[in-house]
């Protein structure tokens, strides 16, 4: 018969999720601590200067390098004159192609483009909210666009100038004049902030598609063309591209150059890096107001949430296209200038997970940058993760390992799994009888004849009652197949493929990627792991990386303290791949793509494992708050020298070969302008 639940059920089960939170909150604020104590004990006497300077070095490598080439760009001023004055034959390629623009079109190309016809030559109406704009920058702004060499365009100008800035309205209506009905301008009544007369600037709007365009930043002059080019070529109905911020007028006074991902979800919650030169298929709004005013000051982020929860094919063009200027009060200058926008930043993004099903979430600013994000989703449960940690000899590692996990986890549902592969030495036997509480050696000769894969239960004696097993795998070593052997005895829901030279830092990673790992979305979850000498070993893995062109780690041996490439150090996002030193992911999915293949031996598997979930549709996650030790150097089945290397040489042809269309497609989350050759997102110079 069901039971009636009464209103005691319900206070209980209410108080239950309440202590559950607070639970996760504290293991959260303890795994601060722990790491705030690792920071102090290990990188002070190492630390020099400012954290910030030392993340922009190479940008500002970039930036100097291009300055030198004295005759890349020539500003006079306004835009007209940059595009005017611009002397193609001067600008070596080398530096245009670092930039990523390729270049501005000559006047041959500026015509191709203008004589260009598309099957859809849509009309883009491009927004500008106007207010006590500076006349210079306002002159600059609309040349931007009067000069595009797409000619199917309106410009749509709200203005909420006060009086004293009465020369907004008289320069617009001169450019107006001339544009043959293709600047529409309208004063208004009174100013409605950023919001409010964008939104006024939509009802002035009668284009298929809308650009969101600043009031004092620059277009490049062949941006419509490229968006166009992609809606019919792609079907895009939304659209980005990479962008410059730079110094007032001086479009060679540049501050950052910010090389995007495509479409990336999780990055996008934790940090609105799509953010400038936005346009989209007028349809997404469906009825929906544009920018609502109670996310003033992060209107855009919340807008970029929606419409690309909305669109159908976002797309991603990768090349500069978008000159952001920073001046004293612009946003550019520092999240300082409009400091509101932090609240309702969060406030974005928490409706934005509410609206996806989420109804227990901390949205917290991390240590560096107000504006990013560390999202920390509540557990589901409590679920059992089962950690595989194959294992041959290695006893130091492995007892460093295992202590780790015990002695420093908050999270206590969980059990290890070792799979032991033919170790040798007494020492390691000895170990695995005092994880297990009784003599190993006795058992496994007892347990012989029941052939290998004779799985052994704890007893009560053993350093973790209930929470060790151990498997024995009995063949020549293949990191698949004794992964695969381990998860086929893992009891819990959750498997995490574990190496046997890790060791646990923060007290809450279980939590950190148990939190991702459950979301119907997500495929594979992946740690920020550190070599002994706490440089970086791993924080996400790229296609196509490396001399042999396959898969590599991104901020490989950048320093522990390092906040990555604009920030991306800082915060969970989607990677192609994470490593399987360190991958948790749903049982029910491992077998689903059947688990790790055996024909990548050595190297390779866990990528491999990573894009057959990609494959299916699955997001996959590398987060930064899950920190583990990777003492990679002393580990098994890393030799470069002999029989191993040359069976790695094999599986790198035989990963390019299974995944070729994916390679030769690039690695979505990492741009193009990016070099290959390098981890540190150096620019690509070719």
């Amino acid at each position: 018969m069901k039971k009636d639940v009464t209103m005691a059920d319900l206070d209980y089960k209410e108080l239950y999720e309440k202590e559950a939170i607070k639970c996760s909150e504290l293991a959260g604020k303890l795994s601060e601590l722990e790491m705030k104590n690792e920071e102090l004990e290990w990188n002070l006497g190492r630390i020099k200067g400012n954290v910030l300077w030392r993340m922009t070095g190479p940008l500002r490598k970039c930036m100097h390098w291009g300055i030198r080439q004295r005759d890349r760009l020539k500003n006079c001023g306004s835009i007209k004159g940059v595009f005017r004055k611009l002397d193609q034959k001067k600008l070596e390629k080398k530096a245009m192609h670092a930039l990523g623009t390729g270049s501005f079109p000559t006047p041959e190309q500026a015509a191709a483009e203008r004589a260009a016809t598309f099957p859809r030559m849509v009309k883009i109406s491009i927004l500008v909210p106007l207010y006590n704009t500076p006349k210079e920058f306002l002159a600059e702004m609309i040349e931007s666009v009067t000069g595009q060499t797409y000619a199917n365009w309106e410009l749509c100008l709200a203005d909420g100038s006060d009086d004293e800035h009465a020369f907004v309205g008289e320069v617009c209506r001169e450019y107006a004049a001339k544009a043959d009905g293709r600047i529409v301008y309208k004063k208004l009544e009174k100013n409605m902030g950023i919001s409010g007369n964008t939104n006024a600037c939509l009802t002035l709007a009668t284009g298929e598609y809308i650009g969101l365009f600043d009031h004092d930043d620059v277009l490049h002059p062949s941006v419509l063309y490229e968006y166009v080019k992609a809606i019919n070529e792609q079907g895009a109905d939304y659209l980005y591209c990479d962008e410059i911020t730079f110094k007032s007028g001086d479009l060679n006074h540049m501050l950052t150059l910010h090389f995007k991902p495509d479409y990336a979800p999780d990055n996008l919650r934790a940090n609105n890096y799509i953010c400038h030169f936005s346009v989209f298929s007028r349809e997404l709004l469906d009825g929906t107001e544009l920018f609502r005013t109670q996310f003033d000051g992060s209107q855009d982020h919340d807008m970029i949430l929606r419409l690309t929860d909305n669109a159908k094919k976002i797309v991603h063009v990768p090349r500069v296209m978008y000159y952001w200027r920073s001046h004293a009060g612009s946003v550019a200058s520092g999240i300082e200038a409009k400091p509101y926008a932090i609240a309702a930043a969060k406030g974005a993004v928490a409706e934005h997970l509410r609206k996806h099903g989420f109804d227990h979430f901390q949205i917290t600013s991390t240590r560096a940058f107000a504006t990013i994000f560390r999202i920390q989703y509540q557990i589901l449960g409590h679920p059992k993760i089962s950690i595989v940690i194959p294992n041959k000899d290695h006893l130091e590692d492995l007892e460093r390992c295992v202590s780790s996990i015990l002695e420093k986890s908050t999270y206590d549902n969980f059990e290890i799994v070792i799979v032991e592969n033919n170790s040798e030495t007494t020492e390691i036997k000895e170990y695995y009888s005092k994880l297990l509480g009784y003599d190993y050696g006795q058992a496994l000769t007892d347990s012989a004849a029941e052939g290998a894969g004779k799985m052994l239960r704890a007893g009560e004696k053993s350093v973790a009652p209930g929470k060790i097993k151990l498997v024995t795998y009995e063949g020549k070593f293949n990191y698949s197949a004794v992964n695969n052997l381990g998860e086929s005895y893992a009891e819990g829901e959750y498997v995490l493929l574990l190496n046997n030279d890790t060791q646990v830092i923060t007290a809450n990673w279980l939590e950190e990627l148990l939190m991702y790992a459950q979301r119907e979305d997500v495929g594979a979850v992946g740690a920020k792991l550190y070599y002994g000498d706490h440089t970086i070993q791993h924080a996400g893995v790229i296609l196509g990386l490396g001399a042999h062109r396959t898969a590599g780690h991104c901020h490989y041996k950048q320093a522990r303290q390092n906040l990555g490439y604009m920030g991306r150090l800082c915060y969970a996002q989607n990677f192609s791949a994470v490593t399987g030193a360190c991958l948790m992911v749903k049982k029910s999915l491992y077998d689903e793509v059947g688990g790790l293949d055996e024909g990548f031996a050595i190297s390779l598997n866990d990528v491999d494992f990573c894009l057959k979930l990609r494959q299916k549709g699955l997001l996959n996650v590398f987060t930064p708050f899950a920190e583990l030790y990777h003492f990679e150097s002393i580990s098994r089945g890393l030799d470069d020298q002999g029989e191993k290397a040359q069976r790695y040489n094999q599986e790198s042809e035989q990963f390019r070969t299974k995944w070729k269309a994916v390679l030769d497609a690039g690695d979505p989350y990492y741009n193009p302008n990016f070099s290959l050759d390098k981890s540190d997102f150096s620019l690509r110079i070719s």
